[in-house]
């Protein structure tokens, strides 16, 4: 029988999740200020050009899709708009979707041979 666990305070729950998203903004601020010194604000896929306040819908993406991975040149971003961020993020999760899992190598479950006597009993019917 699974154990439930007490249920979290939500005042500790809060907490948690404004932190995260402070973190997150704090990690974004510092990367996608840099990102819009380093690149001109056009979608890198569309071409669209962005400037005063709809500059908030271009966004910085991680061509790795590593949000740590923030090298001082940039090598690792692109400025996209709103929606081609969207498609791009919706091609990686379907391209990983798509991919086989590994398999495990197991060894034949059975030695039978179905066809094992197939030539024997074909090479008289000529």
């Amino acid at each position: 029988m699974a154990r439930k666990s007490p249920p979290m305070d939500s005042k500790k729950a809060d907490r948690i999740i404004a932190d995260a998203r402070a973190e997150k903004a704090r990690r974004e601020k510092t990367y996608r200020e840099r990102a819009l010194k380093l690149f001109p604000w056009i979608c890198a896929r569309c071409g669209r050009e962005f400037s005063g306040k709809r500059l908030r819908e271009l966004t910085v993406h991680h061509k790795d899709h590593n949000h740590d991975n923030n090298p001082p040149d940039g090598s690792n971003w692109e400025l996209l708009c709103l929606f081609c961020h969207d498609n791009e993020h919706a091609r990686y999760v379907e391209q990983d979707s798509l991919e086989p899992l590994p398999r495990e190598e197991t060894k034949p479950s059975t030695s039978y041979k179905a066809f094992a006597s197939l030539e024997s009993l074909l090479k008289g019917k000529k």
